[in-house]
């Protein structure tokens, strides 16, 4: 294999997100909050604000969908910095080793260009890579075959020369279909050992 780069997803990957780390707050048990989440069904109405809808629409149309649950709709968008957990660390510190070995280093992430730069500000482990698409820039999400070309023609890579690794099954398999060749991350000792493998740690 011809593998000139790495690309790295950011939620899941290098950083915690989770909406239950700002709504168990709001509820008094899982059960109930997981409820409210699959009631509304929070992560495809996320995924349109990750494809550009300003976060301010979004609200308003969910709100009127569903006005029993405005209060909390609206405190995703109000506080939504608490949906983001700690970096994970291991994985930058392997993130690291890879530039540090002289690969070219990417992030492809589905983020919403309003929340990312709160996020961006707040963790320089950021500024380890040489470049980094969002979907909110595009207006394409994952898994959807044309962010990853865009990907592609940013960096000025075919698809085959690079290793992209993402923590979710469908944008893995997008990108194998692209013949990108592809890590789905589980931990990071599963991470560091594919790496090894492929030659690049």
């Amino acid at each position: 294999m011809n593998i000139t780069a790495v690309i790295f997803d950011f939620g899941g990957v290098l950083i915690e997100w989770d909406p239950r780390n700002l709504y168990r707050r709001y509820f008094d048990d899982a059960e109930s909050m997981e409820r409210f989440l699959e009631e509304i069904d929070f992560m495809e109405w996320n995924l349109l604000q990750d494809k550009g809808r300003p976060f301010a629409e979004g609200v308003a149309d969910l709100t009127a969908r569903f006005p029993q649950h405005a209060d909390l709709i609206r405190a995703y968008h109000e506080h939504w910095e608490e949906s983001i957990g700690e970096p994970i660390t291991p994985v930058i510190e392997i993130l690291k080793r890879v530039k540090a070995a002289g690969w070219p280093v990417y992030g492809l992430s589905n983020w919403s260009m309003e929340t990312f730069p709160i996020t961006r500000e707040k963790h320089h482990f950021f500024d380890l890579l040489d470049d980094y698409l969002l979907s909110g820039e595009v207006k394409l999400v994952k898994p959807d075959p044309a962010i990853f070309q865009h990907m592609l023609d940013k960096i000025g890579r075919k698809p085959e020369e690079c290793v992209f690794i993402d923590d979710n099954p469908a944008n893995v398999v997008a990108a194998r279909a692209l013949n990108i060749v592809t890590i789905q991350y589980q931990s990071p000792e599963q991470l560091e050992r594919e790496l090894q493998q492929l030659g690049i740690l």
